[in-house]
């Protein structure tokens, strides 16, 4: 390919975001000058966090632009370098964004692919990505895990839930439930990644109550991927010491901020002396290479189950992206935008 290809915010979403958001463009490909090297980016992601920054207000990361390329994060292989330490041919993660090739320096987020036999290079933008590491560190740094815990896991299906829920499990949790969105993806939890049950939200006459009958001590560990009105249905069952991992809020995105609900059911933070904190997961940078090491290991080894949903070609990010705030994925969503 002789050119780059990358699709750029067209106007600020309104509510779930639409196709007609975005806009393709065309640009001569870029050349690396000394010190930097160019991937060609083989797959790129679509990440709900990235809602946060497609409405104009800044978020916990700056509001995009218009007419600016879209975040995400690629994996791909250098076709041409001016860094000695980056030569052509070696594949690689980073934090390409939406297109089809991306000039990098080697800083920031980008990482050699490990040489792992089993593991789709797709997987490092997956559970070998941002979403994986978010689990790792969210449930092993923010939330505190400890053996023995009984843990909870909504948006259970999705790549962070998935893996948070199955990291917990290979750690030794006495009992890993999650909370999604349909019959299908509460049967691939239970019998593909291991979870003790799981529950459809959609069709649980009583959430609440459902969650209290799998938890009757309490839930020690909400790994909590949904957003404050999911916070404030489990608030009340959280045991003595329980901890509440803020990990996405995939519901509230869409959201203006006086349409968020609050969070009302407070007396469990001093009675329970229950504890609630969010992540962000490049607060964890040095300790990505031994959780990149260990989660590739488990996938290779069958410990770590994971689930793609596959795209092909860079004009079909955008519908990606969107059917996400629609729940009609399961697992990762990623695009075939170049060759491997």
């Amino acid at each position: 390919m002789s050119e780059l290809q990358q699709i750029v915010l067209a106007q600020y979403c309104d509510g779930p975001p639409k196709s007609s958001d975005f806009r393709l463009e065309t640009q001569p490909l870029p050349e690396p000058r000394d010190g930097q090297f160019r991937v060609a980016h083989v797959w790129c992601s679509v990440d709900p966090g990235t809602r946060s920054r497609l409405s104009g207000g800044d978020s916990y990361a700056a509001a995009l632009p218009l007419g600016k390329p879209i975040d995400g994060f690629s994996a791909g292989i250098i076709d041409a370098s001016g860094h000695p330490d980056w030569p052509v041919g070696t594949k690689v993660f980073c934090a390409g964004g939406w297109k089809t090739h991306s000039v990098q320096s080697g800083k920031g987020f980008i990482g050699k692919v490990m040489d792992v036999p089993g593991v789709p290079l797709s997987a490092w933008i997956g559970v070998l990505g941002v979403p994986g590491l978010t689990a790792w560190f969210g449930m092993k740094d923010v939330a505190r895990f400890k053996q023995g815990d009984a843990v909870l896991v909504t948006s259970a299906a999705g790549p962070v839930g998935a893996t948070a829920g199955q990291l917990a499990r290979a750690w030794g949790a006495s009992k890993v439930v999650g909370v999604a969105g349909s019959d299908e993806k509460c049967r691939w939890l239970v019998s593909e990644a291991g979870f003790d049950a799981a529950i459809n939200y959609k069709t649980a006459r009583d959430l609440s109550g459902a969650i209290s009958a799998e938890f009757p001590n309490g839930v020690d560990i909400l790994f909590d991927n949904v957003g404050n009105a999911m916070v404030n249905a489990v608030l009340q069952l959280m045991a003595l010491n329980g901890r509440i991992c803020i990990s996405g809020q995939v519901a509230d995105y869409n959201l203006k901020p006086e349409e968020t609900p609050g969070i009302v059911h407070t007396k469990p933070f001093i009675t329970h002396r229950v504890n609630m904190q969010g992540l962000v997961v490049f607060d964890f940078a040095r300790g990505f290479p031994e959780a990149l090491g260990s989660m590739a290991q488990m996938i290779a080894s069958g410990g770590l189950k994971t689930q793609e949903e596959r795209f092909e070609g860079i004009a079909a990010m955008p519908e990606a992206f969107c059917g996400l705030f629609r729940g009609e994925n399961t697992g990762r969503r990623v695009v075939k935008v170049g060759a491997e």
